[in-house]
């Protein structure tokens, strides 16, 4: 069973410049994401799609292939995950004939993760007729509280709308069911699900649940040192 681990790191970011290799406990932050990928033992090859050289030589450094860089027409801010993947696998194909059978993403904007979650979630999932899986944990907001506005001078309308739960957002939250949010953490994805059905999820996702603490995606300074305080404090992959 072929399962490659993609870990996606562009070099332009506006909310923390460098951000994927700024140096987290001396070591860049891409790094975690491709040392988690390596102690998983299903994981039998670790690629980082990137267009910035720098972030290439230091994810060769820590052992991930950088085979080809990701050209800039998907290298954008609004660059989507199923353009970066589908051009890495079509690229993986045409010149090494490699085909896998599922395909891990790891985020590196996550470095917190637990080996026994991703071993879990591979078991999990490989043995489903799923097209892929996704990390959920509770939300820290419920949507039932959320509203849709075209205009200010307008009726605004809620995002969601029942007929069991009269105004739900004059419900106390404790009265709403509960809603799961999708984390950065892991992606699971059948190959057959990007390059046929033209998705990074298809139709069927399985869901795993993480506990809230392990929702930190990096995106600004502060972001940064709440990742930094996790893997000082806490039991995950670090080095």
């Amino acid at each position: 069973m072929k399962i490659l681990a993609i870990i996606p790191a562009r070099g332009g970011s506006k909310g923390l410049p460098g951000k994927n290799i700024k140096e987290i406990h001396g070591h860049p932050l891409i790094a975690y994401s491709i040392l988690a990928a390596k102690l998983v033992p299903q994981i039998n090859r670790v690629i980082v799609s990137t267009d910035d050289n720098e972030i290439a030589k230091i994810s060769k450094q820590y052992g991930a292939e950088v085979p080809i860089l990701r050209p800039e027409e998907f290298a954008q801010d609004l660059s989507t995950d199923f353009d970066v993947f589908l051009h890495m696998l079509k690229w993986l194909e045409v010149n090494e004939n490699y085909v896998p059978d599922f395909v891990v993403q790891l985020r590196p904007t996550s470095p917190i993760r637990i080996i026994q979650h991703i071993t879990e979630c591979i078991n999990k999932f490989v043995h489903t007729d799923f097209d892929s899986l996704r990390i959920v944990t509770d939300s820290p907001i419920t949507p039932y509280k959320m509203w849709t506005i075209n205009n200010f001078e307008e009726p605004m309308v809620p995002l969601i709308q029942q007929d069991e739960i009269k105004e739900p957002y004059n419900q106390a939250r404790q009265n709403l069911p509960i809603k799961y949010w999708q984390i950065g953490y892991l992606d699971v994805i059948r190959t057959s699900t990007i390059i046929n059905k033209k998705s990074m999820s298809g139709d069927k996702i399985l869901p795993y649940f993480v506990d809230q603490k392990y929702a930190i995606d990096i995106d600004n300074v502060n972001d940064f040192i709440q990742a930094e305080e996790f893997l000082k404090n806490n039991d995950c992959v670090k080095f």
